[in-house]
């Protein structure tokens, strides 16, 4: 009887920091965040506002389908046809860039925020016409290979289980400046300004403007497409920022510092004289794969963090190398290399000062996991997948909105943690380290109730989350256990 009430008393919501009185605030909480965003949606002639407030909440309330007649019909009216909405996201000059500014100052005003990762990545959507806002064909990751799609360049912040879109460029391919598409910039509404720039370009740019803001990061960390750019990794070095960037296996470092000059003309030499770098000492480059089987190889495991599927451990090592750029430059860095749980091996590099231990190196690979996760509640969970939309400034508009909503849950996970902390007793009581955090769907859902378009009643949502966090406890538990028994005796 007392095992049945202990167990019964885990689905108590406010042992969660869960009670009708937050989540009833919720509605009211979402007006909040759109009032203090609300003069980057307006113009210098016109403030049509409450529709960036219309489109945020479809896209937090909505399952699918959240374009702009849809959601005018949930939201405002079931017989709005979607005008207004669209003339707000396609043509309305307000500035979406202006919405990722804001986000980021206040990221800067919340302390707990303070010293994160900042995350570089791509996101590639697949689209059926060519004339969409930078459509081509090209590599899209997602599908594993190229196609007609839309490509942006996102930025990323990670801290502590918080997780925010908080920049993004859409990325234009060359044949975007040739004379075939300059009929389409001024009615897509492309910015004049913009000249070609390849990825790691428009990665730079975001970061730089990062800086600017002040946004409080202590490294960056990027994906293979910006890792394997040696001036790219030169140039965020020269911002005097970290950085821990993947590399693919097949590129290539010196073990030991290669001397690097402009070879001498030997006399009597016909023709010009030699003007290109080249390496004049005997070291031989290596790739990085070939280390890993190496027999001097030391791999030491190392325990990142307790997840839902127990505690996260990886077999790591690093090692001083050196690498040059296109202009000769030589640059010490640590090679990182991690063995993956299929048995192959990843590999990055840093910046990082020489005296840095390996546990700081494998946190700082493993937090590059978060640049995934923004992009996938940012599509899962807000729809920023869903843009049917031809124009740029649809485009921008949408993805400004879109980290809004991921901010709005973010701020939230974070207030409520704070105002309404977990009962401790409920960690020893499933025997965990670390409880589940809520997930944006769990906001979501209980945003829903509290909103029109919603189905339940908050008593419901809470339950329904509530019962989530529980099973998901349970099996955190259940893998501890098995993880455990696994190990064998110690």
């Amino acid at each position: 009887m007392v095992k049945r009430t202990r167990e019964l008393d885990v689905f108590n919501p406010q042992r969660w920091g869960l009670s009708d009185e937050v989540v009833l605030d919720l509605a009211d909480r979402l007006w909040r965040i759109w009032a203090r965003f609300q003069p980057c949606f307006q113009t210098k002639t016109r403030d049509t506002s409450e529709y960036a407030f219309i489109y945020l909440r479809g896209l937090l309330t909505m399952g699918t389908d959240r374009n702009f007649a849809n959601i005018a019909r949930r939201v405002i009216d079931p017989d709005d046809d979607g005008q207004n909405l669209q003339q707000f996201m396609s043509d309305s000059p307000w500035p979406g860039p202006a919405v990722f500014a804001q986000i980021q100052a206040e990221i800067c005003q919340r302390p707990e925020l303070s010293g994160g990762m900042l995350t570089l990545d791509e996101s590639g959507d697949e689209c059926a016409g060519h004339q969409k806002a930078g459509a081509g064909r090209q590599w899209l990751g997602r599908l594993g290979k190229v196609e007609m799609g839309q490509v942006a360049v996102g930025e990323g912040y990670y801290k502590d289980g918080t997780w925010v879109l908080v920049d993004a460029e859409l990325y234009l391919p060359e044949c975007w400046f040739d004379a075939s598409h300059a009929q389409l910039w001024e009615r897509w509404h492309i910015p004049a300004e913009r000249t070609f720039a390849t990825k790691p370009e428009l990665g730079l740019q975001t970061i730089r403007r990062a800086k600017a803001n002040g946004l409080p990061f202590s490294v960056v960390g990027f994906d293979s497409l910006y890792g394997r750019d040696h001036q790219f990794r030169a140039d965020v070095d020269a911002e005097r920022l970290i950085y821990m960037g993947d590399i693919p296996a097949d590129m290539q470092v010196y073990l030991s510092q290669p001397v690097v000059g402009v070879p001498e003309t030997p006399p009597g030499k016909k023709g010009r004289p030699f003007s290109h770098w080249r390496v004049l000492s005997d070291e031989q480059p290596v790739e990085v794969r070939a280390l890993a089987t190496r027999p001097d190889l030391e791999l030491q495991p190392v325990e990142v963090r307790h997840t839902e599927r127990g505690l996260l451990t990886y077999e790591c090592a690093a090692r001083r190398v050196w690498t040059i750029t296109a202009a000769g430059v030589v640059r010490e860095e640590w090679l990182f290399i991690r063995r993956e749980d299929d048995g192959t091996f990843s590999f990055s590099l840093s910046n990082a000062p020489a005296d840095t231990l390996l546990v700081q190196l494998a946190l700082w690979r493993c937090q590059r996991y978060f640049a995934e996760r923004i992009y996938q509640d940012a599509k899962s969970e807000a729809g920023w997948d869903e843009l049917v939309a031809l124009k740029y400034r649809a485009w921008i508009h949408h993805t400004a909105l879109d980290a809004l909503a991921l901010w709005f849950v973010a701020e939230t996970k974070l207030d409520w943690a704070q105002a309404h902390p977990r009962d401790p007793e409920l960690a020893r009581q499933f025997e965990l380290e670390v409880l589940p955090a809520l997930s944006m769907a769990n906001v979501r859902e209980m945003l829903q109730a509290v909103l029109p378009l919603n189905q339940l009643s908050p008593e419901q949502a809470i339950r329904l989350v509530v019962k989530h966090l529980v099973n998901r406890s349970r099996s955190t538990r259940s893998r501890l256990k098995a993880q455990c028994r696994n190990r064998g005796p110690t």
